[in-house]
């Protein structure tokens, strides 16, 4: 996340959080198939509407749901290793994550407010301009200025968790997740110090 570089540049070889497209045809999902499921295991967690209270959980409201049935199936398969969500999906089918990835997809998601305001003044620098001499690209390059994503290639962090992007970016760092493409955010959250991945959570939070 994070440098001043071109957007045709940071589209072409770096990605925060990208989703890389599953190949041949994708089945839909039916948002309304998946509501038992919603209501009897991810709405503790993620809410009914995707708009998690919790800020270890992440907002699914809105995140496109090619990334969302992609982060399910990696969670299923272990590529992305998560104890908790390893086992909330061990029970489903594919075409049970296909509907909930349809049904979290539809839900609108709830605009956030930054809870540290100077911090996130911060973290907007980064956000828009990257960190010069870090070789860490700026997340609006990937992700969009207002933080809505790419459909399918970069999903939307507008209103997500501070605290749930900063675990992230934190375990991109340490390599403690591994699911993205080409090792592209391990390769640029490699460059960012503590510092700089707070900031630009706290910024996250409150980007709408």
């Amino acid at each position: 996340m994070k440098r001043v570089v071109s957007l045709a540049a940071a589209l072409a070889a770096t990605s925060a959080f990208a989703v890389t497209p599953a190949a041949g045809p994708v089945s839909k999902g039916d948002p309304k198939a998946a509501e038992s499921i919603v209501n009897q295991i991810c709405a503790a967690c993620h809410a009914v509407d995707g708009n998690s209270a919790i800020a270890a959980n992440p907002k699914l409201a809105g995140l496109n749901a090619e990334y969302l049935n992609k982060q399910l199936t990696e969670f299923k398969s272990g590529t992305r290793a998560n104890a908790v969500m390893s086992g909330m999906v061990a029970g489903l089918s594919a075409q049970d994550m296909l509907n909930l990835a349809a049904y979290y997809s539809a839900q609108q998601p709830k605009p956030d407010t930054a809870k540290d305001r100077e911090l996130a003044l911060r973290g907007e620098k980064i956000y828009r301009g990257g960190v010069q001499g870090s070789g860490v690209p700026a997340c609006a390059s990937c992700h969009g200025p207002q933080g809505k994503g790419v459909p399918v290639q970069f999903p939307r962090l507008a209103g997500q968790h501070d605290e749930y992007i900063y675990t992230q970016l934190n375990a991109f760092r340490v390599e403690a997740r591994a699911n993205d493409a080409a090792k592209m955010m391990r390769s640029i959250a490699a460059k960012m110090t503590d510092a700089d991945m707070k900031a630009v959570s706290a910024y996250i939070q409150g980007l709408r």
